[in-house]
């Protein structure tokens, strides 16, 4: 079937002999967009409240001098103690731990489910398989219902439910009204143990990943910290693995069923709930709702360990099209649990924890530049974080500014801080973590998280009293012991033609190649069962058409049909486009399209053919030819009987789906309906004139019987993940007599 993409492409042919016109950005999935690569540490950032100048605990600050109160006047009391929530925890008989805490504040009810898994135990040819495990467990619905029938379902309950997988830890969560408690409960347990992993869901979700790797170069300053962090992790390491366009294209169904299988049974999930609830009725309800989930545990699964190997030294990444110098400055951080872990945080707040910090002040005070620079000491739960000095400066202050870093680095670790630095930095570290702890409710996730990696359930008291007590000794002696300053390594992104002194003024310095990997179709890995199986269901489906016979019987067909342009498409929102497609077998194609801005035609005999448009004609080639060679892979018969195709491979890659490719390297997902066993749906790339390409498919429906084979006469197309066009067939015919050199003859 003709995408409406080629359309698109021919239309901008038709006005200026190139190109095409864009199908625009995919729409966003409900859980948040993904990016791409993976993340620097296991655990993100806590933003560091602004320190308060002076300030110290329980204290009044000096009195206003013009008289009267003001704010400063005011007296701030104690922060109160964190304390680990009184929750009930108990273990299920199938061995899923749970934990319950009453909050009869509102008549709310919250949960969330912790799975030991993540994207550090992804393949090295499947990287972005937990993240999109993590995606369309939410999107993809259950085995009994659809995404978009629980999206519809949630709505009505004034419930939300999310899922979504980092480095090394599984993640689901809801919320809801508690007059919805049962069904919230049953709907979230059957997201959790029975994902459907529709593949509708499954594509759109590989086509966000593969924007983020499209676009993961716009950014000078997260191209940075990404680079930063592939060096110190290791680029050989799943820290600093980057999802490519292959290795998404890679992941299967049938992957994701796995993982699913691999990862997700009770031994290996903590359940969470509170909320308006009474906990032994509330226990009740989880012991039936989760007793007949009873999945034997496979052998535990182990997280790749960070190796300790320094990489000192200069790193540019030239971004020729950068305002700017971006860069990060550091080297290997620590955990959580590390006994000095509080002291290094108000260390890096002093170094860079806001527009008052050291290195912010220096750059401003001597250099003249007001870029703001963070410092932060990012530590993991289980693995170590990062110590990293990010920010911008201009690009001909790009070696003084760094300079000056260093130098803040020496400085910082000869001599005590001041006393303001001191108590500034630290009352901003104790307000910071009191105001990410401050309900019941994010008391009682937070212990969750720690219970999952393992942490003491006094971890958040002993940690508050620790930041409480670091002295500006402590700060010097763990500015000395952990600072490397030989050992650092400097990330740079600018387009160095625009700096003021030379790079290597500061070291050798090292090239960065960022180029993305070229998106090539990815075949699912096969074996004789799956081919087997392939067979079946496309005989199968030659069967419910009309026969194979019958449709290897078709020599030629003409097609005309109505493309309605969706209104939301930039720049064709609305069209209606009438198009004729002709064919005679084997592989002599033709598209004769009525636009707005006139006809514009296509032709194809297999191998070379022409184009033809209000401003000329000329051969057929580039994202153009590609097109239509792909639609001429797509016709309707040649596809269902694809098994008769010399060069053709069949290949299942679930029990309704085959993936059909061939030697030139086109690739289609064809999925049947389990009852009819007629095409469903149709899906595969389309490639664009810029960017990656686009995931387009086409949904077949309203089959009628024409010469005794059933053929759609009605079709979705959807590319990016939403819908493109609607289309309508308004006439059909087969074996009329058409000769190849009639449908190869060119308008005049």
């Amino acid at each position: 079937m003709r995408t409406l993409l080629g359309i698109l492409l021919m239309a901008a042919a038709a006005h200026a002999q190139v190109g095409m016109a864009g199908s625009g950005p995919p729409k966003t999935a409900k859980p948040a967009p993904p990016t791409a690569g993976r993340g620097t540490t296991q655990t993100p950032r806590t933003p560091v409240a602004p320190p308060t100048a002076g300030r110290s605990r329980g204290a009044a600050a000096a009195p206003a001098t013009s008289g009267g109160l003001s704010p400063k006047d005011l007296k701030y009391p104690p922060l109160g103690a964190l304390q680990a929530p009184n929750a009930a925890t108990f273990t299920l008989p199938n061995g899923m731990k749970v934990s319950l805490l009453e909050d009869h504040d509102l008549p709310l009810i919250g949960g969330m489910a912790l799975v030991r898994t993540g994207s550090l135990l992804d393949p090295p040819q499947r990287i972005g398989l937990a993240q999109l495990a993590g995606i369309v467990m939410r999107t993809g619905g259950t085995t009994v219902k659809t995404g978009d029938q629980i999206d519809n379902l949630l709505d009505s309950v004034a419930a939300n439910m999310q899922s979504a997988i980092s480095d090394s830890l599984g993640r689901m969560s809801f919320s809801g009204m508690k007059e919805n408690t049962p069904a919230t409960l049953q709907l979230f347990k059957e997201m959790l143990t029975q994902p459907g992993f529709r593949q509708d869901k499954i594509e759109l979700a590989k086509t966000q990943l593969r924007v983020a790797v499209a676009h993961r170069n716009d950014n000078a300053g997260i191209m940075a910290r990404r680079e930063f962090a592939a060096l110190v992790y290791g680029k050989d390491t799943p820290f600093g693995w980057p999802q490519e366009y292959a290795t998404i294209d890679r992941v299967s169904r049938q992957d994701l069923r796995a993982f699913h299988q691999r990862y997700f049974f009770p031994a290996n999930v903590m359940l969470g709930v509170w909320g308006d609830f009474n906990t032994a009725g509330m226990k009740a309800s989880i012991e039936k709702l989760f007793a007949d989930w009873t999945v034997p545990p496979p052998p535990a699964a182990e997280f790749a360990k960070v190796k300790n190997v320094p990489v000192p030294g200069i790193f540019l990444a030239e971004k020729k099209d950068a305002p700017q110098t971006s860069f990060t400055i550091g080297h290997l951080g620590g955990q959580r649990n590390d006994k000095d872990y509080a002291a290094l945080e108000i260390l890096a707040a002093i170094l860079g924890g806001g527009p008052r910090s050291r290195i912010s002040n220096r750059l401003r005070t001597t250099l003249g530049i007001a870029n703001e620079v963070s410092a932060s000491w990012n530590a993991g739960y289980v693995q170590p974080g990062l110590f990293e000095i990010s920010g911008g400066t201009k690009s001909v202050s790009t070696v003084a500014t760094i300079k000056a870093i260093q130098e803040e680095i020496d400085r910082i670790r000869a001599a005590e801080v001041t006393e303001d630095e001191w108590r500034n930095a630290r009352d901003a570290m104790v307000d910071s973590l009191a105001f990410t702890y401050d309900s019941q409710s994010k008391l009682f996730a937070g212990q969750l998280t720690l219970d999952y990696y393992g942490y003491p359930k006094d971890y958040l008291p002993r940690h508050q009293k620790v930041l409480e007590s670091v002295t500006r000794a402590d700060v010097l002696r763990v500015a000395k012991q952990y600072l490397k300053p030989a050992g650092l390594t400097v990330v740079v992104v600018a387009n160095s033609i625009m700096f003021g002194d030379p790079l290597d003024k500061l070291g050798p310095v090292t090239k960065l190649d960022l180029a993305i990997l070229e998106a090539k179709p990815e075949v699912v890995e096969s074996s004789d069962t799956s081919l087997a199986e392939g067979k079946q269901i496309l005989l199968k489906a030659q069967a419910a058409a009309g026969g194979a016979e019958k449709l290897a019987a078709v020599k030629d067909y003409t097609m005309l049909a109505e493309y309605l342009i969706d209104p939301a498409v930039p720049n064709a929102g609305g069209w209606k486009i009438v198009q004729t497609d002709k064919w005679v077998a084997p592989a002599v194609f033709r598209q004769d399209s009525t636009l707005p801005a006139g006809r514009v035609s296509a032709y194809t005999d297999g191998k070379v053919g022409w184009i033809s448009t209000p401003q000329g004609w000329g051969a057929l080639a580039g994202v153009q030819r590609s097109q239509i060679l792909g639609d001429l892979f797509r016709v309707y018969y040649r596809l269902l009987l694809s098994d008769r195709i010399a060069g053709r491979t069949v290949n299942a890659t679930d029990d309704s789906t085959v993936q059909i490719t061939d030697t030139t390297g086109q690739v289609a997902s064809v999925e049947f309906d389990p009852l009819t066993h007629l095409p469903k749906r149709v899906a595969y790339d389309t490639q664009q004139a810029d960017g990656a390409p686009v995931y387009s498919e086409d949904v077949y429906e309203d089959f009628r019987d024409v010469g005794g084979i059933q053929v759609p006469f009605k079709i979705t197309i959807n590319q990016g993940g939403r819908r493109f066009s609607d289309v309508v067939v308004k006439d059909y015919k087969i074996n009329t007599g058409l000769k190849a050199l009639e449908v190869a003859r060119r308008p005049q």
